[in-house]
């Protein structure tokens, strides 16, 4: 019997080409993306998962309840502290990352041997780090690795730049750090490429390390410096809401007196390390997260291809029952029963998924480097090998779930009725098919109008105003810690303003579109330190201001002609308001602040027009530059290029670097594109959905194209008969198109209230926005209706033009 079944299948594939076809493509296609897709949701959902007891790990975070403001970090004291307070905890570590000098020099060997690179993300980690986290070592062990001062692990691809495929542990590197170049021995090689994690690190130091420990064991204060990234292993069982009210208390008993001194209040809390990468978005990450809203996007709109090519499916098994309804009459009058009839249907269904599974294994196959590129991602399909069984479940549910209604439909056919051609289209069958067009066109729409709001946003977050000149800007990363860069940065940048094509040049500390780790908390000055205002703040040369084209609105920049300048700030509008103060009387006013213990004061000599320091994801919060205040070395080297000739500017730049700093390597970016680096993630989100967009209203006209064929094979007659009566091949074309435009328009009016109410509130994620207009809408209905058009007027033409002997020859 299931050989039967099985020949009657493949004959009937075989026999109609055109709506087989169809139906594979479709549902090849909707499986190939749901598998891309749950691929890539697979992989962001997969962060963290790999350490041991990572359900008990977590990492103790910040939040100031005046300020609003809440950090990923902790004090350097807080982790001991907890560790020696709270029974509950088996287990912390730190890590430290100074993102905002990010970019350390390492080197190796001697003379023509010395290997040099710029190595970014470094991360100095206590000594039991790997004992928490879980990293596959390739040489040395994680209990050792960092057990010793002054040891570094190494991601392998660092590892094989300096030292091949050798074994390295124990060699020595140079490390250019924040303390000058300090010597390393190497501990450790991991491989960490398909562990994901929120850490970035590409490679780790030994906090240990005399310079650097002093600076945490300096760090006593529990209320300042939230620098280290905390993380706690507690103990099985441990109630984490009930250990939550102990730190607390612990925290409130180490830092309350402090806190209530300097009007602040500060609350501990946890956040799930396997949480960390979907969940968190505070501002100090160590990278840039996830999202799950985009997971939830992506996941919708895989769920929502894969339901219009089922509904294809649907709509043409049901719209071609007229060719199989003699079939199913012989066979009930042979003594079919109405059982065999829908096992028979039902199994052709999952045996067409199954032929459609085939094609969309190789499809994936064939896309998944073009999809590795679009999401920066490594995913390979046998990565997850239980994602092939996922999916193959997927699409057997797929098989029943689509063939279910064609196959009670077929089977309910009445034998004598079929048999002597008085078979009609039911009004019930028909109606549910025009009702599954809606609702394919009503989501094509949606994911149509999502794309172009998306799009818009990130275009206008990527060309917005930003308050500087971010254009023909250089920088140069100068290692703070290199004694011979900064003591020869004047002569770097005399020769540099030799060259015609260079404008100008400056230094600062930190750059716009870069994290800035540096803040202070000041207060006007008469008031008490309980009304502070937290100020970001950078060090930069005199002429940072003009360089970076800053705007100006009242008072001066800085000039080496002042010498009281060190003494000095210029704040953002945001700054001035905080503290009290007005653009047109703040300057000339002095503001306090308490560092390293010390009372300071600062005279506002300038007021800046408010400028996008961060990406347009934050509002502008107080700003102040400062002219080197607290002895902070310059960072960066920003050099202002005229519009023509930067190309030959570029090359001369990189050649006076070799000669004033020989032996460092040569590194650049430009500032515009590294600030539309803050939104790689909104384009990346963005290209996937215009991608898929388009993959959805391409199956949903092949449905409609099915749809349409078998509609004109239908009114063959019809047509013949108006045509022998004079009607034109463009009323023709008109009469069997309109009824599906109909359709169409009826879609767009569900679908334009549907997507206002979702956009408008994903929307609300961001702090500058666009505002939904109604061209967009009108856009994407214009889009739908032009698409639905061509595919249908295709076969409506095909037919208007068909000689009318053709259908009217059995007549």
């Amino acid at each position: 019997m299931f050989k039967n079944y099985l020949k009657i299948a493949f004959r009937n594939i075989s026999a109609s080409k055109s709506f087989s076809f169809i139906n594979i493509v479709g549902l090849a296609t909707g499986l190939a993306t749901c598998l891309l897709i749950l691929l890539y949701v697979f992989d962001e959902k997969s962060y963290d998962q790999q350490h041991d007891g990572v359900d008990n790990l977590y990492r103790i975070a910040t939040k100031s309840g005046k300020i609003n403001e809440e950090w990923a970090a902790a004090a350097a004291p807080v982790g001991p502290g907890v560790k020696q307070h709270l029974p509950e905890v088996e287990a912390i570590t730190r890590l430290l990352s100074f993102k905002d000098i990010d970019n350390m020099l390492l080197t190796y060997g001697h003379g023509d041997r010395r290997k040099q690179f710029f190595e970014p993300h470094a991360c100095y980690a206590d000594a039991n780090f790997f004992q928490l986290f879980h990293y596959r070592f390739v040489y040395g062990n994680a209990a050792q690795a960092l057990e010793k001062p002054g040891s570094v692990v190494l991601s392998q691809p660092v590892a094989q730049k300096f030292f091949g495929t050798d074994n390295p542990v124990g060699k020595v590197i140079t490390i250019n750090t924040l303390f000058g170049d300090r010597n390393y021995t190497v501990g450790g090689v991991v491989d960490n490429a398909l562990l994901p994690s929120h850490i970035p690190a590409t490679y780790f130091l030994s906090m240990e390390n005399d310079d650097m420990w002093h600076f945490v064991k300096s760090n006593s204060n529990w209320t300042i410096n939230n620098l280290f990234y905390t993380y706690v292993k507690l103990k099985p069982g441990t109630q984490v809401a009930a250990f939550e009210q102990k730190l607390q208390a612990l925290f409130k008993k180490e830092a309350g007196e402090e806190l209530r001194a300097a009007g602040l209040v500060k609350t501990l809390y946890l956040q799930p390390v396997k949480d960390i990468h979907l969940y968190s978005a505070l501002p100090n990450e160590l990278a840039p997260n996830g999202n799950i809203s985009y997971l939830y996007i992506l996941g919708s709109i895989a769920a929502f291809i894969l339901l219009i090519a089922c509904i294809n499916f649907m709509n043409l098994t049901t719209a071609r029952s007229q060719k199989r309804a003699k079939e199913v009459g012989v066979r009930k009058v042979m003594g079919a029963g109405k059982s065999g009839l829908i096992q028979q249907f039902l199994g052709e269904s999952v045996l067409m998924c199954v032929l459609s599974l085939l094609v969309a294994l190789v499809l994936a196959a064939a896309l998944l480097p073009l999809f590795n590129q679009l999401t920066q991602k490594q995913l390979t399909l046998l990565a997850r090998p239980q994602l092939l069984v996922y999916i193959t479940g997927l699409t057997l549910l797929t098989g029943l779930a689509a063939g279910i209604y064609p196959a009670f439909y077929l089977a309910a056919f009445k034998p004598i009725a079929v048999l002597k051609g008085r078979l009609m289209n039911q009004l019930s069958a028909v109606m549910i098919r025009k009702g599954l067009v809606v609702f394919q066109f009503t989501v094509s729409i949606c994911l149509v109008l999502a794309a172009i709001v998306i799009a818009r946003q990130l275009n206008y977050m990527q060309n917005q105003q930003l308050g500087f000149q971010k254009e023909q800007q250089v920088i140069l990363p100068v290692q703070s810690g290199n004694e011979h860069v900064q003591q020869n940065y004047q002569a770097f940048k005399n020769e540099l303003l030799k060259q015609p094509a260079v404008k100008a040049v400056t230094a600062g500390s930190t750059y716009p579109g870069i994290p800035n780790l540096n803040d202070l908390l000041f207060y006007a000055e008469g008031k008490s330190s309980k009304e502070h205002v937290d100020i970001q703040l950078c060090s930069v040369e005199d002429n940072y201001i003009p360089t970076l084209g800053i705007e100006l609105l009242k008072g001066r920049s800085f000039s080496k002609a002042f010498t009281a300048d060190s003494n000095s700030i210029v704040l953002n509008e945001a700054a001035i308001a905080k503290l009290g103060y007005t653009v047109d009387n703040a300057v000339g006013k002095t503001i306090q602040y308490d560092f390293k213990e010390q009372h300071g004061l600062l005279r506002i000599v300038g007021v800046v027009k408010n400028y996008h320091y961060e990406s347009l994801h934050n509002e502008i919060k107080p700003f102040g530059l400062t002219a080197n205040t607290f002895g902070n070395r310059y960072a960066y080297v920003i050099a202002s290029l005229k519009t023509t000739g930067y190309h030959s500017a570029l090359d001369n730049i990189g050649k006076t670097w070799s000669r004033i700093f020989p032996g460092t390597p040569f590194s650049y970016s430009f500032l515009d594109q590294d600030f539309l680096r803050n939104y790689e993630r909104e384009t990346r989100t963005s290209h996937i959905v215009t991608y898929f967009t388009c993959i959805a209203i391409i199956i949903a006209c092949l449905g409609l194209f099915g749809l349409a064929t078998f509609s004109a094979e239908q009114r063959l007659k019809e047509i013949g008969v108006r045509k022998v009566l004079g009607a034109s091949a463009m009323s023709i074309t008109t009469l069997l198109s309109k009824d599906f435009i109909k359709l169409v328009l009826i879609a767009i009016v569900i679908a334009a209230p549907i997507a206002w109410f979702v956009m408008g509130q994903w929307l609300q994620n961001f702090v500058y926005r666009i505002q939904l207009s109604w061209w967009m809408f009108v856009a994407a209905g214009a889009l739908a209706v032009v698409i639905a058009l061509l595919t249908v007027s295709f076969q409506a033409i095909k037919a208007a033009v068909a000689a009318p002997v053709k259908s009217l020859r059995a007549e």
